[in-house]
């Protein structure tokens, strides 16, 4: 690096540390405030380090049974509804990225068309209930399978994939069904990777769907659970059940934020292993050769 260089990429570097410090600091800040004594988090004295440390919010999460068990829903959509996208998104993505496919530019410009365009409400809680999909976990995982911009990234990284490869295939007698299943998944794994990532964050943080088409407790998903304890005064009872008014060793707020921590944290150690291919498949998915 040049000498004239250095002052502008650490001025560069000083800046975007200060940004990601500012997206990370409320979670931090939330963490602190959960692990601090009562008469600390009450008087609004924790900022980013806990003090009087004590894990009394975590032990009573523990025993929630109910939010373990919308845990395994949000999990369980999760995974589901990832694998649903991967698949409806890269066969339709792999069709029409192949200039066999009849009508392909008719297709595309009907997926296009859903960027400006979405289903209204109403039409659509009329097709899953039609569907007989309502109150079930289907309701959350099958609407949600495609989207325009998934299919379009990963349309765009298949047409930057060999042509020769291909070819040399189709002559060796490999069929469409073969080039995708032998050739283009074991070579996509960055952009497969980067929609399962978009779409695993989108499906773990969704809560509008479940509201409106799940009825039973047993099914609701992790962020209605945080939802209705932020917004409600399930925390206070919550406290006063487990800690009773005599010796409060927790507040509501600690347990808003240690409910908040408990529902994001998976999504947050997940997105590490990933990162590589993100960074990797959304520059390879937005460029052609």
């Amino acid at each position: 690096m040049h000498k004239s260089e250095r002052p502008f990429q650490w001025i560069n570097g000083a800046f975007f540390l200060l940004l990601g410090f500012t997206m990370v600091a409320p979670l931090i800040h939330l963490a602190a405030v959960s692990l601090s004594a009562p008469q600390f988090a009450e008087t609004k004295q924790v900022w980013l380090w806990p003090k009087g440390f004590q894990l009394d919010v975590y032990k009573t999460i523990w025993t929630m049974d109910h939010l373990w068990r919308a845990l395994g829903v949000t999990v369980q959509i999760t995974v589901i509804g990832t694998f649903f996208a991967l698949a409806f998104t890269s066969t339709l993505a792999f069709a029409l990225s192949r200039p066999v496919m009849a009508g392909r530019k008719t297709v595309l410009r009907a997926v296009v068309i859903t960027f400006v365009f979405t289903a209204p409400m109403i039409p659509s809680y009329l097709v899953i209930r039609a569907l007989h999909m309502e109150n079930t976990l289907w309701a959350l995982t099958v609407p949600n399978a495609l989207a325009a911009f998934n299919i379009i990234i990963m349309k765009t990284f298949f047409q930057g994939l060999s042509a020769e490869l291909y070819e040399a295939a189709k002559m060796d007698g490999c069929t469409e069904f073969g080039l995708f299943a032998r050739i283009t998944i074991p070579l996509s794994l960055p952009v497969f990777s980067t929609i399962a990532l978009f779409h695993a964050v989108t499906q773990w943080n969704s809560y509008f769907q479940a509201l409106i088409y799940i009825r039973s407790k047993d099914l609701l998903p992790l962020q209605i659970l945080l939802r209705n304890f932020i917004a409600s005064d399930e925390a206070t009872s919550v406290v006063d059940s487990n800690f009773g008014d005599a010796t409060i060793m927790s507040t509501p707020e600690m347990m808003k934020a240690g409910i908040i921590i408990f529902a994001t944290l998976p999504i947050i150690i997940v997105y590490p292993f990933l990162q590589k291919y993100f960074v990797q498949g959304a520059t390879l998915g937005a460029l052609k050769e």
